[in-house]
């Protein structure tokens, strides 16, 4: 593999760390918060299970990365930054952030990692990147679990003006494969790294397959994030 694309591969795996960190501190607050608001405790269990799934899964990616020639790594976060809006109350800001973390974004993990596996690479890229995938289902359902519990127990139409910013929340900013041949994307996938084209199609069509009518079952009117998704669109984003 050429050295830049080499790079590319491991700068990608280091970013999967810190997500994956990111996501264990966040799961880990959010367990003892749905824990206060005496949600269910098969759900309260899923979060935590789900803040160690995601320190497994920083440190298989460290040594993903460490295995394409990255040497130094970020520092460890020590906290995670609570996303959702703080005018609303504790049970509006939980479900706020469980939708973000999981409904969203752990929707668009598997969505992403299931296109990855799609292309043949590296059995031990392979065997990271299922490893991984297993888990982010399991913490998809959690957030769509907690919000199914959440709209049974009242309104949670609150959440529709608000689903822009979980969007953009969930969005990487890594535009790593714009502009790269085709062959370079193609060595790219086989090395767990979904080229950036293929990555806002599969992002914007696991929105409309899953995403939005889940929403939209348990009472989310989903026209702010669809109309978010329109101007990326058009703004080329």
């Amino acid at each position: 593999m050429p050295a830049a694309l080499r790079q590319l591969v491991a700068e990608t795996w280091v970013f999967r760390r810190q997500e994956e960190l990111d996501a264990s501190l966040r799961f880990a607050r959010l367990a003892g918060a749905l824990k206060a608001l005496t949600t269910p405790e098969a759900l309260v269990e899923l979060a935590r299970r789900a803040a160690e799934d995601e320190r497994r899964h920083a440190g298989m990616c460290e040594l993903m990365a460490r295995a394409y020639g990255q040497e130094v790594m970020p520092p460890v976060p020590l906290v995670a930054r609570e996303t959702a809006p703080r005018d609303l109350g504790l049970r509006e800001r939980v479900l706020y952030e469980v939708v973000a973390a999981c409904c969203i974004s752990e929707t668009e993990s598997t969505a992403g990692l299931t296109s990855v596996l799609a292309v043949e690479g590296p059995p031990r890229v392979r065997a990271v990147l299922r490893d991984i995938l297993r888990d982010e289902v399991a913490h998809s359902r959690l957030g769509w679990a907690c919000l199914t519990h959440a709209a049974e127990a009242g309104d949670v139409s609150l959440l529709s003006p608000y689903l822009p910013e979980m969007l953009e929340e969930s969005v990487s900013p890594r535009l790593f494969a714009k502009g790269l041949s085709a062959a370079d994307s193609a060595t790219l996938l086989a090395h767990g790294v979904l080229p950036h084209a293929r990555k806002l199609e599969v992002f914007i069509q696991a929105l409309h397959d899953v995403v939005f009518p889940g929403l939209e079952r348990c009472g989310v009117d989903t026209t702010p994030g669809r109309q978010w998704v329109e101007r990326r669109r058009q703004s080329g984003a």
